[in-house]
Formats: structure tokens, C-alpha cells, sequence
């Protein structure tokens, strides 16, 4: 490809709202150009990249057995009315109507989609398993899009959807998901891991994220030897302390006045916070209305707000009001799990079961209980509720390690969520009809070009590897005038270009320093000037990470990039 011909316009500076490495170099090197809030055009270079990421991905998605297909962009709001979530999604659900008055929505995800495609098609456990996966535009209609490609409103994503006659088979279905993904990851050259992750607003029983290591991640991540996990889902060892025990004679209330805090309590009867229990107020908002909900952790541990929103089967929580504590019966500072108002809901952390000696909230202004022992409640109140933190011991041995990751991909195990709201049966091996198991597996192919810039960058530009830039080789001609630097760089493209590497050549009629700029903006993995040395019979070879230059005799030339790519 000849740059003359290229669509590619660089740009000495960065948008003045780009914060991220990634949104700066994209737009600056010419790949992608914002059209409004969070929507952006795909430039020649950018499209090359989508192509080779999809290119990887459908080998992988074919060698799996998947089959490709095509949802509409618009999708019939019926179909999501049939689901339930047309009114449960949220704002980020963008919802509009034709001229006929007929409710559409702009597709943030498939699942319907995939659905209506099978039902009543798919009628016998013989024509299953089944996975159907497609590339399509996407689009959230986020508050705040920002970071460029890293949280735009309209997207390209790789959605797939597996249906199933039993939990066994999608099991099955998302190991191989699994495997799968890392493959495409590892293809990419990219630094990941596979951590277990909370389903969210997709719903389900189960569900991995795939994270990006990267300085500029968004997500926490907890990462030991065997283990990773998001912070929503991370869980640990159960917590020991060297701290000494509080001992008492039984159990009593124990005037505390002004004692509203674990740090006052704690001084107040001088122990470590490890043997109070904190209560934290929240209001979960359920589809017909909204309550308090009492959580109850140790008092140096902190409640994970994911973690807690499951344990009860909240859409959302949010903090309690002074107001809504009040009118609940609650006596903020001074709760604890024993003698609760009648009606209150509360879930107690499950490292708490069976702990004695503990001081807790008499639910009484001004006192608190010693000595309390966290038993004589139903097994369904202790819940996996505190936050872990870097430097708990993992579940599997190993300390917890802190991180910062990108997500890039999701896979779900959905169950019968969505088939069985949606009235999508198949008959099973007995005869009886059954709703699908089904699972859904993403992964965001414009998002993973930023996440590939935040990975790899330096001060000068983008730094792509080569299994996934845009060339392999950038061909730098020195002198326009020189006749026989401007043969051989076209006679090295096409020797090139014959055996599969894809060479951009800077046939401009620009100064030298320019293009050596916009070869490191750009990043493609190997750049050749074709320059002074060529009269000694030679040519410059940079690898563009780490700006290595050495040179190369001409006629080896071909030979080294070929042995490099």
C-alpha cells in the first residue's frame, strides 16, 4: 500500500478531552475520528485493525464449531418486553419508535435475538448443542462516555449464544468458551487473565471476564498463583488475627454512649476491630418497590457492594437515607444482628458463623452487647459479603495480589433464564418439553484495539504487536529524487507483499523527519529506510519497540523480515 494513496491524517496534538493513552495515539495516528459523545469513525487504519481481529476470531469461533450469523442492529422491543427487560435494562437501553409507533430499541446485546432465532426451529434435544455467534454494532447509551474507545455508546462486539439439553452440556460449552478465548487472546500477544466475575445485569449462574493487565485498567483485579478474580467477586481464606480475645463471663449490654463507630467502640473497650461487627445500611431496589437491608461484617472488613446486591437478589442497592434508617426502626451506629425490628431483612458475612465473643449493636441508642456469640440464625443469612483485599490469603493458598486489568471479553452460563421467559422449548430424550440452557459469550473488537494501545505505548506512539497491526513492515523512502531508492522500495513491497507481509510504503513527497514521526505514531512492528546506506548497499532496520536500529545488507533484507514475521 502506497501512503500517497493511504487515507491516514496524523495529528501533532491530542483532543483536548482525551485522558487515556489510547483515545491520544488512536485519534492523533489516524485510526479512528470522534463523531459525538462516545460515537467515532473508523479510518482505513483502524478497519484494518477491526478486520484482523475479526479475522482471528472467526478462525477460533469455526475451529469450535460455532456458526456465524447476523442479528438485526434494530431489534422489535417485543422481543425484549418477552425477556423483561425492556423496563429493567436502564437508560443505557436506547428505546425509540417507527412511524407506525411500534417500539424498537438499538441492540446493547442479543440475547432476545438469539432466542426468537431458535425457538420453534430447534425443537429436538437431537439438533443440539448449538452455538450461533455474530460481529454486530452495539450501542449503550452511557451517562458519561469517555476514554475513546474504552467506554464509547456505539461499539463492535463478538456475541455468540450456545443453547443446550442439560447444565452438564453448557458447562461443557463454557470450558470450551474458556479455552477458546485464551487462544484469541494469546493469538493477540496480549498479557490476560480469565477471572471470575459477577454476571450483572446479563443475569445467570456463572460467569468468567477476561482482563487485560494493564497500568490504566479500570477493574480491580485480586490475582494469586491459581486464583483470579474481580474485587466484586473475589473471595479469600477466612481471616485470622494474632490480636488478642476479648473474654467475658456470658453475654451483656454495655452502656456505649457516643460510641457510633467501630473505631470508637473498639477504643472503648480496648480490642482490636477484628472482634466488633459492623452493620452497614443499604436500600435494595427490587422491581416492585424498596427496602432497607441490614449487612453485617466484621468491623475491619468493608461490604462489597456487588457481593451484598446478590446476597439479597437486588436489582441496585444505594445507600439509606438518615430519614429511611429511621423509618425502618433502625438506630444507625448502634445495630447488630440480634433483636432487629420485626420485618427487617439482614444477611450476616459467612466468616462470622459460629464467632463468640464478639460486640455487635443492641439495637438501643447508646449500647452495645459483649460477648455475643453469631448463632441461632438460618443458614441462609450468612452470605459471602465482605470485600477482599491485597494481602488476604487466597482460597487456594498464595496472598492476594492487587492489580489493574481491561476487561476485554465475558462469558455467562445463563441457565434457562432467557428461554424460559421467552417460551423457547425443545423436546428432550423422553419426550417432555424443556426451555433451553443457554450461554452467552462476548468479546468487544473495537474496544480491544484501545486495550491494545494501553498494553503497548510509549512516549512517541503506538507500539502494535505484530500479530495484530495494521503492516508488518513500514517502508521509509528517504530521497523521492533517488530513482533507484524509489525501485527498490517498490521491488522490496512486492516481494513482500508475495508472501503474505503487508507493507505500508511513505511514498510522500514530505520531509524525512515527518515520516519517521508518524512511523513511530503509527507503531506498525518494523520499519525500513531506504536511505543514505542504500549506496553502500544497505538499508535501516528499526523494530519499532524500543527503537532498535541496525543495518542490513539490501539483498538480506527480505530474508530478515520474512525470518521476523
Amino acid at each position: 500500500m502506497k501512503y500517497s494513496k493511504f487515507f491516514a491524517p496524523t495529528l501533532k496534538e491530542a483532543p483536548k478531552d482525551a485522558v487515556l493513552p489510547s483515545h491520544q495515539l488512536l485519534v492523533r495516528a489516524g485510526f479512528i475520528a470522534q463523531n459525538g459523545a462516545g460515537l467515532y469513525n473508523f479510518l482505513p487504519l483502524g478497519m484494518r485493525m477491526v478486520d484482523k481481529i475479526k479475522a482471528v476470531i472467526r478462525e477460533e469461533m469455526n475451529a469450535a464449531g460455532a456458526n456465524e450469523v447476523s442479528f438485526s442492529f434494530v431489534t422489535d422491543a417485543e422481543l425484549w418486553k418477552q425477556s423483561g427487560r425492556y423496563f429493567k435494562f436502564g437508560k443505557e437501553l436506547l428505546r425509540l419508535k417507527d412511524r407506525k409507533e411500534n417500539d424498537f430499541v438499538l441492540s446493547p446485546t442479543n440475547e432476545e435475538s438469539a432466542v426468537d432465532m431458535v425457538r420453534g426451529v430447534v425443537t429436538s434435544y437431537k439438533q443440539l448443542p448449538l452455538n450461533i455467534y455474530q460481529f454486530g454494532l452495539k450501542f449503550r447509551d452511557e451517562a458519561r462516555p469517555r476514554f475513546g474507545l474504552m467506554r464509547g455508546r456505539e461499539f463492535i462486539m463478538k456475541d455468540s449464544y450456545s443453547f443446550h439439553a442439560n447444565e452438564a452440556d453448557l458447562k461443557r460449552e463454557f470450558d470450551l468458551m474458556e479455552k477458546t478465548y485464551s487462544r484469541i487472546f494469546t493469538r493477540l500477544g496480549l498479557d490476560f487473565r480469565a477471572v471470575q466475575a459477577d454476571s450483572g445485569a446479563i443475569g445467570g449462574s456463572g460467569s468468567k471476564e477476561f482482563m487485560v493487565l494493564a497500568g490504566n485498567g479500570e477493574d480491580d483485579i485480586l490475582i494469586a498463583d491459581n486464583y483470579a478474580a474481580n474485587v466484586e467477586v473475589a473471595e479469600r481464606a477466612p481471616r485470622t488475627t494474632t490480636a488478642p480475645k476479648p473474654e467475658t463471663e456470658g453475654t451483656f449490654k454495655f452502656k456505649t454512649p457516643g460510641c457510633n463507630t467501630i473505631a470508637a467502640v473498639a477504643e472503648f473497650f480496648k480490642v482490636d476491630p477484628f472482634y466488633t461487627i459492623k452493620a452497614v445500611m443499604k436500600k435494595a431496589i427490587f422491581e416492585e418497590e424498596s427496602r432497607v437491608v441490614v449487612f453485617f461484617v466484621r468491623g475491619d472488613d468493608e461490604l462489597q457492594e456487588a457481593k451484598a446486591k446478590n446476597a439479597c437478589g437486588a436489582l441496585d442497592i444505594e445507600d439509606a437515607s438518615v430519614e429511611e434508617v429511621r423509618a425502618a426502626g433502625l438506630v444507625a451506629g448502634f445495630c447488630g444482628p440480634a433483636g432487629l425490628p420485626e420485618g427487617v431483612d439482614f444477611y450476616i458475612d459467612r466468616e462470622l458463623e459460629g464467632a463468640d465473643e464478639m460486640i455487635c449493636g443492641s439495637n438501643e441508642e447508646g449500647y452495645h452487647t459483649v460477648g455475643f456469640k453469631v448463632i441461632n440464625f438460618g443458614a441462609n443469612r450468612f452470605k459471602d459479603l465482605a470485600a477482599a483485599r491485597a494481602g488476604d490469603m487466597a482460597i487456594n493458598g498464595g496472598v492476594l495480589e492487587l492489580r489493574k486489568g481491561i476487561e476485554v471479553g465475558h462469558i455467562f452460563q445463563l441457565g434457562q433464564k432467557y428461554s424460559s421467559a421467552m417460551n423457547a422449548t425443545f423436546l428432550d430424550e423422553n419426550g417432555k418439553s424443556n426451555a433451553f440452557y443457554m450461554g452467552c459469550y462476548g468479546i468487544g473488537v473495537t474496544r480491544l484495539i484501545a486495550v491494545m494501545v494501553e498494553a503497548s505505548h510509549d512516549e512517541r506512539g503506538c507500539v502494535w504487536n505484530k500479530a495484530c497491526a495494521p503492516f508488518g513492515v513500514h517502508i521509509i523512502i528517504s530521497n523521492l529524487k533517488d530513482e533507484a531508492q524509489v525501485a527498490f522500495a517498490g521491488n522490496l513491497e512486492a516481494e513482500l507483499e508475495k508472501v503474505g507481509i503487508e507493507v505500508l510504503v511513505d511514498d510522500r513527497n514530505e520531509r524525512f523527519g515527518p515520516k519517521m514521526a508518524d512511523f513511530e505514531l503509527i507503531g506498525i512492528p518494523y520499519g525500513v529506510v531506504v536511505g543514505k546506506a542504500f549506496e553502500e548497499g544497505e538499508v535501516e532496520l528499526i523494530e519499532r519497540k524500543g527503537l532498535v536500529k541496525t543495518r542490513v545488507a539490501a539483498n538480506e533484507i527480505v530474508a530478515k523480515l520474512k525470518a521476523l514475521l
